[in-house]
């Protein structure tokens, strides 16, 4: 089974190095294309990018899709299945009817629930103690096509999105060599997806805001959901605070950072006012007694 390779952040990794290590034929990898990054903006490629190269496999980097650009690339390999793991655009129609096999997707999240472009962040948010991986059979809806094989994790007490995200990309890797197995022993079964479904958007300015009005549970999942990138934000004499961990406390302790909620109390464990590194509450108390957040 010759299989053509498209992702581009560090969870599309372990998906193809879980192939690579299965000993499944890469043909190709396709990744978004080298952004500029830092003070002097060089030019540094995607994480998938990265690792295929090092590997010395053939890597494409396709500024668009949708008007047949990617067609040289699938009839040079001619892949029997392109797996798809975060690669950041829709699949146009050409690319999706293509391969024998199909478009097979690795998705961070038991199918249907939270379809959409961050559903590691809104399953923690939303206060969910299961989540998972789908592999599935890409159609033209957005995560909406037949489902193949799906395994379920627990979400912890203590998971943030940086934890979840990166246990869901190893179970991924496990799950996709376990599909494209099955695929080509006739074991998998594509099935309809069914049940309520729901949507994990991009995350915007407005979802990273915390209302200290809320409930604690709501706020303390936000600040989880959205730590370490990114990022909760609230606000100090008008300036951006990131705020990376938080919990309930009873009442308010002498050198922390302990702010009134609709329902009690919470200590911002973590945090980082603008221009500044991330760093304990005591330790931004050491340097600011007077720091509090706007009401």
């Amino acid at each position: 089974m010759r299989i053509l390779f498209m992702g581009s952040p560090d969870f599309a990794v372990e998906s193809l190095k879980a192939l690579i290590a299965a000993e499944f034929e890469i043909c190709a990898v396709v990744t978004q294309p080298d952004r500029p990054k830092g003070r002097g903006y060089a030019l540094y490629p995607t994480a998938v990018g990265a690792f295929a190269e090092e590997r010395g496999y053939a890597v494409y980097k396709p500024e668009k899709l949708k008007n047949g650009e990617l067609m040289p690339v699938l009839e040079k390999h001619n892949p029997d299945v392109i797996v798809v793991a975060a690669y950041g655009k829709i699949l146009p129609e050409y690319i999706l009817d293509y391969p024998k096999y199909g478009c097979v997707n690795v998705h961070a999240s038991l199918l249907p629930k939270y379809r959409g472009a961050s559903p590691i962040n809104f399953a923690i948010i939303n206060g969910e103690k299961e989540t998972g991986i789908t592999t599935m059979l890409m159609d033209k809806g957005l995560d909406t096509g037949d489902m193949l094989l799906q395994r379920s994790t627990p979400i912890f007490p203590d998971d943030n999105a940086e934890t979840l995200h990166d246990r869901l990309a190893v179970i991924g890797g496990e799950l996709i060599c376990e599909t494209l197995r099955g695929i080509e022993n006739g074991t998998v079964t594509p099935v309809k997806q069914s049940g309520e479904s729901s949507y994990a958007p991009l995350i915007g300015a407005e979802t990273k805001k915390l209302s200290f009005s809320d409930i604690k549970v709501n706020i303390i999942n936000k600040i989880r959901g959205l730590s370490p990138v990114p990022g909760a934000v609230a606000f100090s004499e008008g300036k951006t605070v990131k705020v990376f961990s938080a919990k309930e406390v009873d009442a308010p302790a002498e050198g922390t950072v302990t702010v009134k909620v609709a329902d009690g109390f919470i200590r911002i464990t973590e945090l980082a006012p603008e221009g500044k590194k991330r760093m304990s509450d005591e330790a931004l108390l050491r340097g600011n007694r007077n720091f509090k957040f706007d009401d």
